[in-house]
């Protein structure tokens, strides 16, 4: 087994953190923060938007059974990657779609995937999925872990 990491965000994290626990090779997925300037920021203080953080979901995933391009397609495939800062009903920066790349090849990729959906033509308008290397990211409030194995399947974009 070889395991990494990797960090997307796409929108609410809850269907975005059960989609990828779903994945075959995916070890483990955690909903969080990432990509702000608040030392372990709250859930409240994330969504009010003064944090600069976005809902991060953390793969860990193992790359002998699901490639990293794999995990990428699919964070693709799984929100509007051309809407800025608004994923479904929900809105505001706390929501906008980024890869936080944790080194040089997932960064190349994660570029060369945009490069690929805009390409495709499945968007009208272009990609404006951030992409840069990774910061700390900070684990979310317990209750938002596994959400929807402990209250159901809800209203989400994913």
């Amino acid at each position: 087994m070889s395991e990494k990491t990797a960090y997307f965000a796409a929108g609410c994290f809850w269907g975005v953190e059960d989609a990828f626990r779903k994945t075959e090779g995916v070890i483990d997925a955690v909903s969080g923060y990432m990509g702000g300037h608040t030392e372990n920021p709250t859930y409240r203080q994330v969504c009010a938007g003064t944090t600069g953080h976005t809902e991060t979901v953390e793969v860990i995933f193992d790359d002998e059974e699901v490639s990293y391009e794999a995990l990428l397609e699919q964070f693709f495939d799984m929100h509007n990657p051309t809407t800025l800062n608004r994923q479904g009903p929900d809105f505001g920066s706390q929501y906008r779609s980024a890869v936080f790349a944790v080194d040089e090849q997932q960064l190349a990729a994660a570029k060369t995937m945009i490069e690929a959906v805009d390409a495709s033509g499945k968007w009208r308008d272009p990609v404006v999925t951030e992409v840069k290397l990774a910061e700390t990211f900070w684990r979310a409030e317990d209750y938002h872990q596994r959400y929807f194995e402990k209250n159901g399947p809800g209203f989400c974009h994913v």
